[in-house]
């Protein structure tokens, strides 16, 4: 593991997060800690969890209704699909 103090991962961030990304085993000393950088995936069901303490049942439930609401959108005409010029346009 390659060790580093904070001031040194603060000058090269961005290389010590590239060699995490890539698997390599970094550290981060703090104070008797050693902070460890790692690539982790997130999806939004853990982010659901861990955030608002949603239970699985509830994340389910509100999968389905919203399922459910943009089909019934997308039906009724009030959801439509545009290209990014599309989307430029209307927003100028």
């Amino acid at each position: 593991m390659k060790t580093l103090t904070i001031t040194d991962a603060k000058k090269n961030l961005s290389r010590w997060l590239d060699a995490a990304a890539r698997g390599q085993d970094i550290g981060i000393v703090r104070g008797a800690e050693i902070i460890a950088l790692r690539r982790v995936e997130v999806e939004s069901t853990d982010y659901a969890q861990r955030e608002y303490a949603a239970t699985p049942e509830q994340i389910a439930a509100f999968a389905d209704a919203t399922d459910k609401r943009y089909r019934r959108l997308k039906r009724s005409g009030k959801l439509v699909t545009v290209t990014t010029e599309q989307l430029r346009n209307l927003l100028e």
